[in-house]
């Protein structure tokens, strides 16, 4: 993860929380006073974001102490600890807040993609996320997909041509949008397209495009697609994927599965901080 945009999403998160100061705990906490807390799980999940917890507490107070009981990555039952923070009482209060949501967040998109790519449970196919992520935490967001198990997609709009159904129609047809990409670019970018019938995707194929995705398709259609595509491209498939579809689609012939359901409609993991 970049450092820098990772300290300014966690800057401007205590700023929205804290603003002018905490008016209870400044009015209410003496600055001497000290304690110990202690971060617990409050149910079975993927713990991910304890650095970015430590991170969140630190930007108030870098002589707070820490033990880190749990790894990211790691399976966390309920009732562990997963986090020891020793240090100033009030600015322990006023991370808090922030430092859980972060924490708790990333906690719960590692948790559900653990749960897909264990149900998947093949190499041969990438399960992936996509841009579906709450604006300015992508960062965060992709790193717990990637805690998780599965894969990146692209990160944003700058980093892989992927031509979808709008732009198809604004440029008049699939190859019209292809042939303007490969005339504007060099060859070393790869093309993706985005295709919803069987007619798209022949037509994606004759452009000779890298990468085809078989966007919201029912079962049928997929195995009539992969026949039709015959290897001449890397096959994605995308849009209405649960447990069900991914126990059928881990049987077919295809590369990636794309799910924005690991971003966009997550439970955050239950944490609590507590002193001792």
């Amino acid at each position: 993860m970049n450092i820098d945009k990772v300290k300014n999403i966690i800057k401007n998160a205590l700023y929205e929380d804290i603003f002018t100061g905490d008016i209870t705990t400044d009015n209410l906490i003496d600055e001497k006073n000290m304690k110990t807390a202690v971060i617990t799980a409050k149910e079975n999940g993927i713990l991910c974001g304890i650095d970015i917890a430590i991170m969140t507490f630190n930007m108030l107070n870098s002589t707070l102490v820490f033990e880190i009981l749990k790894q990211d990555g790691q399976k966390v039952l309920k009732g562990e600890d997963v986090l020891i923070i020793k240090g100033s009482t009030k600015d322990i209060l006023k991370a808090e807040r922030v430092a859980l949501n972060f924490l708790q967040r990333m906690s719960g998109i590692a948790s559900k993609t653990r749960k897909y790519v264990e149900e998947l449970n093949d190499d041969s196919i990438k399960l992936v996320d996509t841009r579906k992520t709450t604006p300015n935490l992508r960062i965060l967001e992709k790193y717990a997909v990637k805690i998780g198990g599965a894969k990146n997609h692209r990160f944003g709009l700058y980093d892989l041509v992927m031509i979808k159904d709008n732009h198809i129609k604004a440029s008049g047809g699939i190859k019209n949008a292809v042939e303007r990409i490969k005339n504007n670019l060099s060859h070393a970018h790869k093309i993706e397209v985005e295709t919803t019938c069987i007619k798209e995707v022949k037509e994606a194929i004759e452009s000779n495009v890298d990468i085809i995705m078989l966007d919201n398709m029912d079962n049928e259609m997929i195995k009539e697609a992969i026949k039709i595509i015959d290897k001449k491209a890397i096959i994605e498939v995308s849009g209405g994927i649960d447990f069900e579809r991914l126990k059928y689609l881990k049987n077919l012939d295809i590369d990636i599965i794309s799910l924005g359901t690991l971003t966009h409609s997550i439970k955050s993991l239950d944490l609590s901080l507590n002193f001792k």
